[in-house]
This record gives structure tokens, C-alpha cells and sequence, in this order.
């Protein structure tokens, strides 16, 4: 399973969800509510993976805008760059994301593959207005990493 914890919750989650996720992919400030840790850097996002990985996850992605993400599994550490783009609005880019991450898991990719088309998704998503109106179309993602050589 996984949870985008948005909103940022108002107090803990259950102790006994993380056991079920496969990944949580919090926002900074949906980290810092889960974590008490206030995320301004890598460090700081690497101390939340690790607590939240503590909490049972198996797997923490925390989207963190135009920082791009940091991902924390059993096996491994990393920050995965954004995409960038001139941001016009950034209304559902984590929702953008989100569903980004979760089209490439269906796909097969593995996370980290998983994490670098999201954040393709959320790029697009952010050069336009609106929630609805800013998620790209599939065939839209691909023009866009073909055009400008991302590797995925």
C-alpha cells in the first residue's frame, strides 16, 4: 500500500498502519507532523526517512518541491533531484507526484525509477494552473523526457 499522508495529520497515525505500507510519501510538512523533525535539508530529511522507516515502513519518499525527493528504503539512501521547470502554480504538484509514483510501481519500475518519473509528473504538473486542469496525460509525461533527455 501506499500513503500519501495529505493533509497533514493532526496528531499520530496508527502505530500498526506503517506495517502495511510499501511506501509513505509525505510532504516536508506532512514529515514533520508524522516525525516532530522540521525538514530544511537533506540531513533533516534523512533523519525523518529514518524514523518513519523505524515505524515499520518499508519504504519513505518525502517530496520536497523544487529540492525534488529523498528516498530511504532498507537498502538505501539517496536524494533524487527535481526536474526543472518555471513554476506557475503549484496546486496538486504532491498529488501529481503521488499518482506519478504510483503509475510507474504498476508499470514495474523499481522505486527510485518510480521516484524520478513522479518527479517528471510534478514538473509538468507545476507549469500549469489549477489542481484538474495541471496533470498531465501519459502521452504529455513521455514528449516531455523525450524533448529534454531525462533518463527515467
Amino acid at each position: 500500500m501506499i500513503l500519501d499522508p495529505a493533509p497533514a495529520p493532526p496528531g499520530p497515525l496508527p502505530e500498526d498502519l506503517f506495517q502495511y505500507l510499501f511506501v509513505i510519501n509525505p510532504n516536508e510538512v506532512e514529515a514533520r507532523a508524522l516525525t516532530g523533525i522540521s525538514i530544511r535539508d537533506e540531513s533533516d530529511a534523512r533523519r525523518a526517512a529514518e524514523h518513519l522507516l523505524n515505524q515499520g515502513c518499508r519504504a519513505v519518499v518525502i517530496k520536497l518541491g523544487e529540492k525534488g525527493a529523498y528516498v530511504a528504503t532498507d537498502g538505501a539512501r539517496a536524494g533524487v533531484p527535481a526536474v526543472a521547470v518555471d513554476a506557475i502554480d503549484t496546486t496538486a504538484a504532491g498529488d501529481a507526484f503521488a499518482a506519478g509514483m504510483a503509475v510507474a510501481l504498476a508499470e514495474g519500475r523499481g522505486l527510485a525509477g518510480a521516484v524520478r518519473f513522479a518527479n517528471v509528473v510534478g514538473a509538468i504538473s507545476v507549469t500549469r494552473m489549477g489542481a484538474q486542469p495541471s496533470m498531465p496525460r501519459r502521452g504529455e509525461v513521455d514528449k516531455f523526457v523525450r524533448e529534454r533527455g531525462i533518463m527515467l
